[in-house]
């Protein structure tokens, strides 16, 4: 997509703080990050979200984001590190070229601290298995 952001930097139009480039994937810095070191991974390709994108680029991706985590992860002295990925404005996806946020965490950071996990309703949980398996 010519308009796409991310893909006027994979292209070298709009310049990054970049991490790692390889033929497949590039990641860098985020110009808005959650935390210091906040990084992104995306392949060179443009999908809109995970569910448009190849096979073979998201193996990439994750085997970018897996370098990169541990050299963020390092590189900040982080205590752990978050791999999120949204999809759709409902997710909170604001730029439409997948990609990989790697967010490094401290105790105490605040991010995420509310997660706000619900039980399932008596028989609930079957149902959703089933309505989800009939789409495999």
């Amino acid at each position: 997509m010519l308009d796409c952001i991310f893909c006027k930097i994979v292209r070298g139009e709009i310049p990054c703080a970049k991490i790692y480039e390889d033929d497949l994937v590039l990641s860098f810095l985020d110009i808005n990050p959650i935390s210091r070191g906040h990084a992104l991974v995306i392949p060179k390709n443009h999908y809109a979200t995970l569910f448009d994108a190849s096979e073979e680029d998201l193996k990439a991706c994750m085997a970018a984001a897996k370098i990169v985590a541990r050299a963020v992860y390092d590189g900040v002295g982080a205590a752990g590190l978050n791999l999120l990925q949204n999809n759709y404005r409902a997710a909170g996806q604001l730029v439409d070229h997948v990609h990989f946020h790697l967010i490094p965490r401290k105790a105490g950071d605040d991010f995420m601290r509310s997660w706000p996990a619900k039980s399932y309703g008596e028989g609930e949980m079957q149902k959703v298995l089933n309505a989800v398996k009939t789409k495999l």
